[in-house]
């Protein structure tokens, strides 16, 4: 059963600061640097900034940079969390990625890039949903995605 979703908002913005009250994530694992464009029901908007000082640029790959893939899948997925945890029901929750589908890499993305990511929400459920991804660079896309996504408990710590 479908659950009823919120009424959407007024289109609004965020910067980090806003972000990081609906995302769990910090730096250097917090992806996306502002959010251009949500009405926090059925859309979002997002850029990540990719600068050289990026941490995984050490690594991948010494004189030629390029971000690594699944980390454009999760920034990516942060923006679709902001969707998941802007629904009060989800306090105290966590999103967590369940699938991705459809994935296709179509260029790289190297320092100096803006990516600008598009996510739109295809269903919600009580705990789970869908949402179609989007990251172009200049107007050109280099991924997109089917995500899936679910909103559970924190792990708890293991002894």
């Amino acid at each position: 059963m479908q659950q009823e979703r919120p009424k959407p908002s007024e289109p609004i913005s965020l910067d980090v600061n806003e972000i990081q009250k609906f995302l769990p994530h910090r730096p250097p694992f917090l992806l996306i640097d502002r959010v251009t464009s949500t009405d926090l029901v059925n859309y979002v908007d997002a850029i990540k900034n990719v600068t050289v000082n990026e941490p995984f640029f050490t690594g991948h790959f010494p004189g030629a940079p390029v971000m690594p893939g699944v980390l454009i899948l999760e920034a990516m997925a942060q923006a679709a969390a902001i969707i998941v945890m802007a629904n009060l029901q989800y306090e105290n929750k966590i999103p967590f990625f369940m699938s991705i589908d459809g994935c296709k890499f179509r260029r790289p993305v190297v320092p100096g890039d803006q990516v600008h990511i598009r996510i739109d929400l295809i269903i919600m459920r009580p705990t789970s949903g869908r949402c179609k991804a989007k990251a172009t660079v200049d107007g050109v896309v280099v991924t997109e995605a089917t995500l899936a996504f679910v909103a559970g408990d924190p792990p708890q710590k293991r002894d």
